[in-house]
């Protein structure tokens, strides 16, 4: 079983999650895409269930059929929600809406898996967390969010290590998706701010991701889990002008 070749990436229409779709199919996997959104085109490995991931019912019913029918050792739970806003201005809504996606669903996915993946003695967990989790204004819920899916990775590397079973997060910093493009256009004052703050001096592009991706997805990487792997041009590190 070790051999299938099926990875199930939530989230992989846009953005972030089709970088790492994209990827996948070129390394020779069989992308399974849940998402709420059809992509523009599918890839020539790739299917497609159309899903709203936070209906827990419909979600476990669309599991139960798609684990009958593939054997899939592999995961990426990508899809997330942000929800911007102050203290102040976070209502109950918007923050349970926001875990609800964030963790919620990444638990539900694993929960399902988990059978394939121990009977195996084999299997890759990756979550896709955010730098926002060190803490970002105007991100509560969000970094709240981010932050608790690093403290399931780590968990969870613990609980399945012994089989055969990796759990790891990538931190995401700045990345130049089609939803960050559209609220910082290329040359506006915000824009370029970011980018003087970011060490390596430019933003980082879908593609960065999904090669982090594939690297934890690949049979090769079975002696690192529990990490959080930053990719953020070096922003984690702090500031190289700070006293």
């Amino acid at each position: 079983m070790r051999n299938s070749k099926y990875v199930l990436i939530t989230g992989a229409s846009r953005g972030i999650g089709r970088a790492i779709a994209v990827r996948a199919t070129a390394e020779g996997y069989q992308v399974i895409n849940l998402d709420q959104q059809a992509p523009p085109s599918l890839l020539e490995k790739e299917i497609f269930f159309q899903i709203n991931l936070t209906n827990v019912p419909a979600l476990n019913e669309l599991l139960t059929e798609i684990t009958q029918s593939y054997s899939i050792l592999r995961l990426v739970n990508n899809a997330g929600v942000i929800r911007p806003a102050s203290v102040e201005n976070t209502n109950l809504d918007d923050f349970d809406a926001v875990l609800a996606i964030n963790l919620r669903v990444p638990m539900v996915v694993v929960q399902a898996l988990l059978p394939a993946m121990r009977a195996a003695q084999f299997g890759r967990i990756v979550n896709i967390s955010s730098r926002a989790a060190l803490g970002k204004e105007e991100r509560t819920a969000y970094s709240a969010s981010k932050a608790g899916l690093l403290g399931m990775t780590r968990t969870w590397a613990l609980e399945l290590a012994g089989a055969g079973i990796t759990v790891n997060a990538i931190g995401p910093g700045p990345i130049a998706t089609e939803l960050f493009t559209s609220g910082n256009p290329p040359g506006a004052p915000k824009t370029i701010k970011i980018i003087e703050n970011i060490p390596v001096k430019r933003m980082g592009q879908p593609e960065d991701i999904a090669h982090t991706a594939a690297y934890l997805l690949d049979d090769r990487t079975s002696f690192v889990t529990g990490q959080m792997l930053y990719v953020c041009g070096g922003m984690t590190v702090g500031l190289s002008n700070a006293s």
